[in-house]
């Protein structure tokens, strides 16, 4: 009897600290970076009514779990640098070991951004020359999920996967980085001289709706159709049809089995609900976005979606207007013309504060929708940043569209983003402009750079209407670009004149 008593009494004593144990959400883990300047969220769980205290670097915080046992505190803003311990203490004590603190991105969207260092150009190069041990990454494990999820899904073996951890950057971590956002953190890092933390939330061929909260579209007229029709998107191309049918058959399988349903990658919402949900509170300086492949045959909605996507990211983090950097989609020659389309529609979403896009339309492979060189690609978006973000006064961006003129059959165009002049790039003509009167057929046009303008004409349409610029999948020879320091530096970014009806103007 006496035995039963103690073994008794050790396993409450037991159950009761596994029941109080302070937890944390997986993204507070070691080696992890917090973002400066800003108030940083610690949050987790504990027992209903128990005290918590977070400390960091002579901060503290300290708060009750309320009762359904989740708690959150907020920590001042910390001072840049480290290495630094972070100690959460309830009835158990948890510690963070090696946190800095310095600049923190989310990188997210589709195969471009997926891609790998190891997978992009000069790839040996440059995993044998990377020891940046401030620069970490931290990969969340691709889930999917009808609600959003409090935590990233559990990993079997974090430690090999490379998932669900922060990786400090090394020649034998960054391998699997995102290409995209290693370049441009490591830009980052060699400019601001601060921590560097990489959130990696890519899915390769998805789309932008099943990165956007549920509500989002319900509340939506236009962007409801999505729920409606969303199956019917799978027929735009071959390989998602094959995806899709595969994925009717795991359903019926799992009707037959009496299983639970499964979900499919690109259904509305189910990846922001098993990614992005569960890094949410977690303080950041901005997003980058690389998506967009898999709505060009709706890039009308896009016109839509994607202002949403990014409202509602905003407003669900708490953080107000963060910067939201968008890749603009890559040449790459495919039928139908729909990528001018999308790319129209990335544009239109700088109507939204705190924007800034990045072009490659002279980046791309005509033979592959995964172009290989991210280092530039990372370039451009560091120097967005550096100056829409970090207020350095530097040229960050190409030309822009800004007014059209018409005398006689010469249509004469305006741009912002001038640099020190406009230039053709590699080549002492400009190419790569179209012309078309009221028929609506367009014809390339001569073009020639007159001081602040470009002159556009063409002899054979005398009363010409509208001018289009890069207007294509892949456009060949477009060459316009700014100057510095009588170089070419950025590429003009691609745009129409007039606001007829394109090829995805119907689709719903």
């Amino acid at each position: 009897m006496k035995r039963f008593y103690v073994f008794l009494f050790v396993n409450c004593i037991g159950l009761s600290l596994v029941q109080g144990n302070v937890k944390l959400p997986g993204i507070f883990s070691d080696n992890m970076v917090l973002q400066r300047e800003m108030r940083v969220p610690v949050w987790g769980w504990a027992d209903p009514g128990e005290s918590v205290r977070v400390e960091i670097g002579g901060h503290f915080a300290q708060t009750l779990a309320d009762s359904n046992g989740k708690w959150k505190v907020y920590l001042n803003p910390l001072d840049t640098g480290g290495p630094f311990q972070l100690t959460i203490t309830g009835k158990n004590s948890v510690i963070i070991q090696n946190v800095l603190v310095g600049e923190v991105w989310v990188c997210s969207g589709q195969s471009n951004m997926a891609m790998e260092v190891q997978e992009s150009a000069n790839a040996k190069q440059e995993i044998s020359s990377a020891d940046y041990p401030q620069i970490r990454e931290f990969q969340v494990k691709r889930t999917k999920s009808l609600k959003p999820l409090e935590d990233v899904s559990p990993v079997e073996h974090p430690e090999t996967s490379g998932l669900n951890k922060w990786e400090v950057c090394d020649s034998s971590t960054v391998g699997h980085f995102t290409a995209v956002g290693y370049y441009f953190g490591l830009n980052l890092y060699k400019k601001l001289k601060v921590p560097i933390g990489l959130i990696h939330a890519s899915w390769g061929g998805t789309t932008a709706e099943a990165w956007t909260p549920p509500d989002t579209m319900e509340t939506d007229p236009e962007l409801h159709l999505i729920l409606k029709h969303w199956p019917d998107y799978n027929n735009d191309e071959e390989w998602l049809k094959e995806e899709y049918e595969k994925f009717v058959k795991a359903v019926e399988n799992a009707h037959t089995q009496g299983l639970p349903e499964p979900l499919y990658f690109n259904q509305p919402s189910v990846l922001f609900n098993g990614i992005i949900a569960p890094v949410i509170p977690y303080a950041i300086r901005g997003v980058v976005w690389y998506q967009g492949e898999s709505n060009a045959y709706r890039s009308y909605q896009y016109r839509a979606l994607l202002p949403a996507l990014i409202k509602k990211w905003r407003s669900i983090w708490g953080e107000g207007t963060f910067p939201f950097l968008i890749v603009q989609l890559a040449n790459y020659h495919f039928e139908p013309q729909v990528f001018p389309e999308l790319r129209e529609a990335q544009n239109m979403a700088l109507s939204l504060p705190h924007t800034a896009i990045v072009v490659t339309i002279d980046l791309g492979d005509s033979a592959s929708i995964h172009p290989l060189n991210k280092q530039e690609v990372g370039r451009r978006l560091f120097l967005v940043a550096s100056n829409k973000v970090y207020g350095e006064e530097i040229l960050c961006s190409g030309p822009a569209f800004k007014s059209m003129y018409i005398a006689g059959n010469t249509c004469s165009i305006t741009f912002l983003n001038e640099g020190e002049g406009l230039i053709p790039a590699e080549s002492r003509n400009l190419k790569g402009f179209t012309i078309a009167a009221s028929d609506r057929i367009f014809y390339e046009a001569n073009a020639i750079i007159d001081g602040d303008k470009v002159l556009v004409w063409n002899d054979v349409v005398p009363h010409p209407v509208a001018v289009r610029y890069a207007w294509a999948n892949y456009p060949k020879g477009c060459n316009l670009s700014n100057q510095q320091g009588n170089k070419s530096f950025l590429p003009a970014s691609p745009f129409r004149t007039d606001e007829w009806p394109g090829i995805t103007c119907y689709r719903k």
